[in-house]
């Protein structure tokens, strides 16, 4: 059992580095580091729940249904983050690990789950089951928007790829939640 539990951090560790490399082109570097540096911000609490409740006031039907389920889902959802970062106490991969790239001003707190990544899947989901016709259109930006959202906090150095799975996970699986009790109230 201590076999696999190492077996299993030392190949997150790998793809922990891998995700976290920077590039040889340095065209393809700065690009990289500016579109990464950017969109990680669209998982922040503000971002999720300003955008959230901006929909949902402005917009109307079902996309401001959306927005109500969003800010909900995001809001639910970093109650289990908050506790499950207090149990674990995960360092951060720059903490823990020699060599990390990182970003100019990271994050102290607790690694496990990733919030950013929690929050951006809250939020999407409403999204994507508002209008069942625009699914496949808008499950491909949604895909990028979250998988980049997830990829940079590795790249920027503050979490390992179980952070950001679990993170999705349960962002997932809160908004579902929230979306499917939606029709209760």
């Amino acid at each position: 059992m201590v076999n696999m539990v190492f077996w299993a951090l030392t190949q997150e560790q790998r793809v922990f580095f891998w995700a976290n490399r920077r590039p040889s082109h340095q065209g393809l570097n700065r690009w990289l580091s500016r579109w990464l540096g950017t969109i990680t911000h669209m998982g922040g609490a503000s971002f999720t729940l300003l955008s959230s409740l901006f929909s949902a006031l402005a917009a109307s039907g079902a996309w401001s249904t959306a927005g109500w389920q969003a800010l909900a889902a995001v809001a639910v959802s970093h109650l289990p983050v908050a506790v499950v970062k207090r149990k674990f106490r995960r360092l951060r991969p720059y903490q823990a690990l020699e060599a990390v790239h990182t970003c100019k001003k990271p994050l102290c707190d607790s690694s496990f789950p990733s919030g950013h990544t929690t929050a951006v899947f809250a939020w999407l989901i409403p999204w994507l089951l508002a209008d069942p016709a625009l699914l496949p259109m808008l499950a491909p930006v949604a895909l990028l928007i979250g998988g980049s959202v997830a990829w940079s906090r590795m790249y920027l150095g503050l979490h390992y790829p179980s952070d950001v799975m679990v993170g999705a996970a349960l962002g997932s699986l809160t908004s579902v939640l929230v979306s499917s009790a939606w029709s209760f109230f």
